[in-house]
């Protein structure tokens, strides 16, 4: 296994935000996860990337408790794509890359080739090699976007963890990222909002409400009908072709 959280339990104050959540990423996979604002998906992704400590329950990175792993360690395998993350300094773009191969460098060792290639093949796959030398302050939100997804791709990670990622993207960057993030070598867990993205691109789907999980599975099993009324609160029709085992979803009005 890859990732696995064990009836996990997080409060804000006397709020439950998470409550008994349990589920396992298989390696390689692309494991989307649902639910409306305020579900608890943001608050388990950073869990999950060690931003944040369970107050009960338990999450183990191939059965070892990340709670014994440093933190240069875990960054070495882990990368954490926030919503809205932000960059303070404006640097350039390549530089904003560059932060993401500190976990695998010491105090003392110089940048290295093999630096150079992770820092190339990671702005080559978020679509940002022609933007290498701009300013931050001079991208678009989408660009910004896209960077960060480079510097965490540079970090090599074997986990990609990512909170709505294509929020401030057109839907042709939606699309590229979707299928950018589903062709990677690694376990990716990807909180989403397009219910149609989901189904098209993700290997499995956790579906999350008030705190806990109440669907999981492969997505023509887990968006039905009766789940997008209860769940979301939409009326839809969900359709699978003949051609396509993965279901498409029709909003009514």
């Amino acid at each position: 296994m890859s990732i696995k959280a064990d009836n996990l339990a997080w409060k804000i104050g006397r709020k439950t935000i998470l409550n008994g959540v349990s589920f396992e990423a298989q390696p390689g996979e692309m494991l989307g996860l649902l639910g409306p604002n305020g579900s608890g998906k943001t608050s388990l992704l950073r869990l999950l990337a060690g931003l944040k400590r369970p107050h009960a329950g338990q999450i183990t990175l191939d059965n070892k408790d990340i709670r014994t792993i440093g933190r240069r360690a875990l960054a070495q395998r882990v990368a954490f794509v926030e919503q809205h993350a932000t960059t303070n300094a404006n640097l350039k773009v390549v530089d904003i890359v560059k932060l993401g191969r500190f976990p695998h460098r010491s105090m003392f060792s110089g940048w290295t080739p093999a630096d150079d290639q992770a820092v190339d093949e990671a702005l080559e796959r978020a679509g940002m090699t022609g933007k290498r030398n701009e300013g931050w302050q001079s991208l678009s939100g989408g660009e910004k976007q896209r960077t960060h997804i480079a510097r965490a791709l540079a970090q090599s990670p074997s986990e990609l963890i990512l909170d709505e990622p294509t929020n401030h993207l057109d839907i042709q960057h939606q699309i590229s990222l979707m299928r950018l993030v589903s062709g990677l070598p690694v376990t990716s867990i990807i909180a989403l909002h397009d219910l149609n993205h989901a189904a098209m691109f993700c290997d499995r789907l956790i579906v999350m409400h008030h705190g806990t999980i109440v669907a999981s599975g492969v997505p023509e099993d887990v968006l039905t009908q009766d789940l997008l009324r209860t769940v979301f609160s939409v009326e839809a029709r969900v359709e699978v072709s003949s051609h396509h085992t993965r279901p498409h979803i029709h909003y009514l009005r």
